[in-house]
């Protein structure tokens, strides 16, 4: 995934919110093998949104970066694949 990628999180802990500083970003459940399909969020005008996969609650935080997330071990780093 490339640095101006869509955001991707993760609920492996099972915190009860996870808190995001996009608005736009891919819901994966848990860390893979164990994902869910990545489902793209979007919470528009709104301040929260729930996954209708996995029923994680995200919360919008404006003072964090686009791919950050509290807690911080929710945000999922894609690995490069080898062409």
């Amino acid at each position: 995934m490339a640095d101006t990628g869509i955001p991707h999180f993760h609920n492996q802990p099972g915190v009860a919110a996870i808190h995001v500083g996009a608005k736009e970003f891919m819901c994966i459940g848990a860390k893979p093998p164990f994902d869910h399909p990545h489902v793209f969020l979007d919470m528009g005008s709104d301040g929260e949104i729930i996954c209708p996969y996995c029923s994680t609650l995200f919360k919008y935080e404006p003072s964090l970066s686009a791919g950050a997330c509290t807690p911080p071990e929710c945000a999922h780093h894609e690995a490069a694949k080898a062409a």
